[in-house]
């Protein structure tokens, strides 16, 4: 027993050590969700072009999976991650050499499912279809909520940045609660939510696994845990 005394501090130890040189850059200030709602064209949309002047060339197509359109008159255009205004102003600038004045408007006609992946310390982890504006919290919300070993205060949002690069973003769960606007951010599609064990928490599933369930030590560890 007093082995296991030992084993068990010197586990606290290095774990708490562990834990308090993570660094993972907290969120900066964002504007309140509602805010930050307009929806983005993804690959698999249904779009309407309409052309006021030249009806002629209204069209209805399909983002294809490079994210790009085919129009008359003009190149490809990139369509996904624009919000359908700024597709619009995009084509307006394509078709200007071509058209006296072009007036064009883009109507997202059907979406594709957006989604997001939320796991980690929740009641079911998994994915969580964004109906609508959907913050991280509505999202955890949907998994089931947290269960009682999540950190609630380091939660993490992972996102593709328009240029391809992940962004990892520290969310503190508990201020969401106090009504802290700009820790609750409106999800993307495709972003993932993890939720972290807390720091008893993993002491608890190492205790579990090398003291209750007699799994091995890694070599060098220097206690034996049978006495």
């Amino acid at each position: 027993m007093r082995a296991v005394t030992i084993a068990f501090f010197a586990i606290l130890t290095i774990t708490t050590g562990c834990v308090s040189r993570t660094a993972v850059p907290a969120v900066t200030p964002q504007p309140p969700a509602y805010a930050m709602s307009e929806y983005r064209i993804q690959p698999g949309d249904l779009l309407d072009v309409k052309f006021f002047y030249n009806p002629e060339l209204n069209e209805s197509l399909t983002v294809r999976p490079d994210g790009r359109i085919t129009l008359q008159l003009v190149n490809d255009v990139v369509a996904a991650g624009l919000t359908p205004a700024e597709l619009t102003m995009n084509l307006t600038k394509a078709y200007a050499p071509e058209l006296t004045s072009p007036r064009i408007a883009v109507i997202v006609k059907t979406s594709v499912l957006e989604r997001v992946f939320v796991d980690g310390e929740v009641f079911k982890a998994g994915l969580v279809n964004l109906v609508g504006p959907t913050t991280v919290l509505q999202a955890i919300s949907q998994a089931g909520g947290m269960k009682d070993s999540a950190k609630s205060g380091e939660v993490l949002l992972v996102r593709k940045a328009a240029d391809n690069s992940t962004q990892v973003m520290r969310l503190d769960v508990k201020k969401l609660r106090e009504g802290v606007a700009s820790q609750d951010i409106l999800l993307r599609s495709n972003d993932i939510v993890y939720v972290p064990k807390s720091t008893i928490a993993n002491i608890n599933t190492w205790i579990d696994m090398y003291i209750r369930k007699n799994v091995p030590l890694p070599v060098g560890i220097g206690y034996d845990l049978s006495r």
